[in-house]
């Protein structure tokens, strides 16, 4: 399916491996100029030479930035020659807060935890929504976590923060920039085969005393797909969102998950 996007600008944020990578993976493969951002710059140069080598691919610029700062969505969101309203698509991805016990966060751990997984994400929608009612085309996409739907005893962090970020996309999706051409979505990953379910695996691990094996194991069964997801397949989920085809879909939260959590009916 062509997903009616080559040539359009997307500025994909977390972009250097897992959920992020997969989502440039799959916009650079429908000729998609993208702009990618993460803080490894040796990590982001080897995505973007990857990325450019993809057959189709548009332009790929890399801008290693702490996304998280001010100074950091500055240099990103003028990476491609222009000011952030040149992105038709922006998809946002801050790595999440570290696993633990709610009684051994302090106010700076909460702090952070809200300004890298609610506020971030929105600067970015700020600084581009506008022009992409002005062009009367614009997708936004917000990796978040099915923590939103379904808390994880150990992700408080992320579960408050991220959970915020929907609140605020549930009523900014369906503000006047709706009927403008500009959708705002939320994909809410299961538990998908990346660094950041190996770490909340090992954090499970160190709780119970099981080896990370088992935790594997034992995780997989209960999801009725029976294995993990893995980033190309979120990719392709993205790219639809970010598509000509998605224009009646905003302000959602899809969950990709192998059917581990029920639906809402």
């Amino acid at each position: 399916m062509d997903l009616g996007i080559a040539g359009k600008w997307a500025l994909v944020c977390g972009a250097s491996k897992g959920l992020g990578y997969g989502c440039a993976q799959a916009l650079a493969g429908e000729g998609v100029n993208l702009v990618i951002n993460a803080r490894n710059p040796e990590a982001l140069a080897d995505a973007a030479a990857r990325l450019a080598a993809l057959p189709g691919a548009g332009k790929v610029i890399a801008a290693a930035a702490d996304i998280t700062t001010p100074e950091g969505r500055a240099a990103v969101l003028s990476a491609a020659g222009g000011p952030g309203v040149d992105f038709d698509i922006v998809v946002t991805n801050a790595g999440g807060p570290p696993p633990g016990d709610f009684r051994d966060w302090d106010r700076d751990a909460w702090i952070k935890a809200v300004d890298a997984n609610m506020l971030t994400p929105i600067e970015l929608i700020k600084a581009t929504v506008d022009g992409m009612a002005a062009r009367g085309f614009g997708r936004i996409v917000n990796i978040t976590s099915s923590a939103v739907k379904a808390p994880i005893d150990i992700l408080g962090l992320s579960n408050g923060a991220r959970s915020g970020l929907t609140g605020f996309v549930a009523g900014a999706a369906r503000s006047s920039i709706a009927g403008k051409g500009v959708t705002i979505n939320n994909l809410l990953p299961g538990k998908f085969a990346t660094d950041r379910l190996q770490g909340t695996m090992q954090a499970a691990a160190s709780k119970t005393g099981k080896s990370i094996d088992e935790i594997s194991e034992a995780s997989m069964k209960q999801i009725p797909a029976r294995r993990f997801g893995n980033a190309q397949e979120f990719g392709a989920i993205c790219a639809f969102l970010c598509s000509q085809h998605a224009g009646y879909m905003t302000g959602q939260n899809i969950l990709p998950d192998g059917g581990l959590y029920p639906g809402s009916f």
